[in-house]
């Protein structure tokens, strides 16, 4: 994996049973000046439901507010089986807060219960849900992509329509529920994709490899980082479960991304991985100030 690789996952862990917040970098090769240290806070596979208690939800808007978000994506399946859970998780999402505003893709469970109604419902608390479509982040005559599609799953993507209007050179951001889509996403030189739908497995079988002597074997583009030629991706375990309510080795994960410059050696400048506390740190630099937003 060479310089990718070489980046330690940082995190901490917040209370027993509670959601964990890593830390990480992320290089790219033409992020625009006034964007290096941007800060990306992504929350994935809520799930409200009799598992997934509307507390654990309103835990993981008060930790992604605590890390001064310029950005906040979501990744979706915000919903497990029913519609009564699409007002109240919509509605405790609207408590996000980031300087560029909270951006949503619909997952997979969001289609089987109501994906229009879900949209809706984020969208009347200001969250910008991203089906197949694009919008720029301008600041002093540069910007960079946030780009979302539907959910592959269900077979509602359209990746080529989601990057519709977006000039060659233009950093991309790629906002997707499913991993699949990483290699139709590298072959459109996407930069980056922030994914989620594998909860990390929920449970860690490396745990009963090691007991029992097990080869371990990780399927790539599964849970964390990762990259298929240009393109790196990011999944993450996300906030709820699915079909039982446990976790074994593999806690509920809030990432926060530090996008930098990538120089020739495959590092760039402006990342802390400490702060004063002792906790990791993005440094600002010049990004949240003097921006606009252009819909496309």
């Amino acid at each position: 994996m060479g310089w990718l690789r070489q980046d330690v996952n940082r995190s901490r862990s917040n209370g027993r049973n509670g959601i964990e917040v890593t830390e990480q970098p992320i290089w790219l090769e033409r992020l625009p000046e006034p964007f290096h240290s941007f800060r990306v806070v992504q929350l994935s596979d809520i799930h409200l439901s009799l598992f997934t208690p509307l507390e654990r939800v309103e835990q993981a808007v008060r930790l992604a507010n605590n890390l001064l978000p310029d950005l906040v994506s979501i990744t979706g399946d915000f919903i497990s089986y029913s519609r009564s859970f699409i007002e109240p998780v919509a509605e405790a999402l609207g408590g996000l807060r980031a300087t560029r505003g909270v951006f949503a893709v619909l997952g997979n469970h969001d289609y089987r219960v109501g994906a229009d109604a879900v949209a809706q419902a984020l969208r009347r608390r200001g969250i910008v849900v991203l089906r197949n479509q694009n919008v720029a982040l301008g600041s002093n005559g540069h910007s960079f992509h946030v780009v979302g599609v539907d959910d592959a799953t269900t077979g509602h993507d359209d990746l080529p329509r989601a990057l519709s209007g977006i000039p060659a050179y233009a950093t991309k951001i790629l906002l997707s529920h499913h991993p699949g889509i990483i290699r139709r996403a590298a072959r459109h030189d996407v930069d980056f994709v922030m994914a989620g739908h594998t909860h990390g497995g929920q449970v860690d079988w490396s745990v009963f490899a090691t007991l029992y002597g097990w080869p371990k074997v990780q399927p790539r583009f599964f849970r964390g980082l990762d990259r298929l030629g240009p393109t790196q991706m990011y999944v993450s375990r996300g906030i709820g479960t699915i079909l039982l309510p446990i976790r074994i080795g593999c806690p509920a994960e809030i990432p926060r991304f530090c996008l930098l410059p990538r120089n020739g050696t495959g590092h760039g400048s402006g990342y802390s991985s400490r702060g004063g506390d002792g906790s990791p740190r993005c440094d600002r630099g010049e990004a949240g100030k003097n921006f606009r937003s252009f819909p496309h």
